[in-house]
C-alpha cells in the first residue's frame, strides 16, 4: 500500500510540475508583403564647355646643360604663346619636368656608340574658350610645341545635369509603376523605398600627338568637343494595396 501510495504521489508531482512548465503559443505567419519594383531612368546629353591638354616641349641634345637651355626657352615661347591666347596663367601648371640620358648601341657588336640627353617639359592647360581651342593649338605649335598628349572635354559643372537626370529618372519609374498597376489591376500604395545610381561620363578624350615642333599648319587644327551623356538610375519599390 505505502509503495502504491508512493508511486501514485510521483504521477501527481509530475503532471503539477508538467503544468507550471513554460508554453509555446505558434502564432500564425504574417503575410508576405506584396510590393512593386520598378527602374527609371533619366538621360542628359550634355555639351563640354571646358578642355584639359597636356602640352609639352621635347628636346635632345649632346650635352645636358644646352638641352636644358634650349628646352628652357622653347618652353617660355610656348607658355608665352598660350597667355597671348586667352589662357590664364591659373590655368597652366607644370606637370612634368625630366631629364634623362639616352645611350645609343651599335647593334651588331652592342658597343656604345653615344649618349644624348633628354629634357621634357609638360603643362596642363585648362581651356575655358572652346571656340579659340584650335587657335590655341596652332599657336603652341608655332611656338615650338611637339608633344602634345590628348585633349580631355568636360563639364565644368554637372549639378544641374544631374539633377534633370535624376529628375526624368523618378519620373520614368513613377509612370512605368503606375502603367503595371493598371495593367495588372491592382492599386498601389506608399512608396517604401528609393535608391538611385549616377552614371557620370569622365572627360572625353581626343588623341592628338606628337610633332616636330616649328611648323606652321596651313589652317586652324580641326577640333570637335562632341556630347557627353549623363545617366541616373532610380529604383523604387512601392506597396501593393
Amino acid at each position: 500500500m505505502k509503495r502504491n501510495a508512493l508511486i501514485a504521489g510521483l504521477v501527481v508531482l509530475s503532471i503539477a510540475l508538467t503544468a507550471c512548465g513554460p508554453t509555446t503559443i505558434v502564432a500564425n505567419p504574417a503575410p508576405p508583403q506584396r510590393v512593386l519594383n520598378v527602374t527609371g531612368t533619366g538621360t542628359i546629353n550634355m555639351t563640354p564647355d571646358v578642355a584639359y591638354i597636356n602640352i609639352g616641349v621635347h628636346t635632345e641634345m649632346d650635352a645636358a646643360a644646352d638641352a636644358v637651355a634650349a628646352n628652357n626657352n622653347q618652353t617660355q615661347l610656348v607658355i608665352t604663346a598660350l597667355t597671348q591666347a586667352g589662357v590664364a596663367a591659373k590655368d597652366i601648371q607644370t606637370s612634368n619636368f625630366s631629364i634623362y640620358p639616352n645611350t645609343q648601341y651599335d647593334p651588331q657588336t652592342n658597343q656604345k656608340l653615344k649618349t644624348t640627353y633628354v629634357v621634357d617639359n609638360t603643362v596642363n592647360v585648362t581651356v575655358h574658350d572652346l571656340t579659340k581651342l584650335g587657335d590655341m593649338l596652332d599657336a603652341t605649335v608655332k611656338a615650338g610645341a611637339n608633344s602634345i598628349n590628348s585633349i580631355q572635354f568636360d563639364l565644368a559643372d554637372k549639378t544641374q545635369a544631374i539633377k534633370q537626370a535624376r529628375d526624368e529618372a523618378v519620373k520614368d519609374a513613377r509612370t512605368q509603376a503606375s502603367e503595371l498597376a493598371a495593367a495588372a489591376g491592382i492599386t498601389l500604395g506608399d512608396v517604401q523605398s528609393v535608391s538611385f545610381y549616377d552614371s557620370i561620363p569622365t572627360p572625353q578624350t581626343t588623341l592628338y600627338g606628337k610633332g616636330g615642333g616649328g611648323g606652321a599648319p596651313a589652317a586652324s587644327v580641326p577640333i570637335q568637343s562632341g556630347q557627353m551623356t549623363l545617366t541616373v538610375t532610380v529604383n523604387m519599390t512601392y506597396d501593393i494595396k
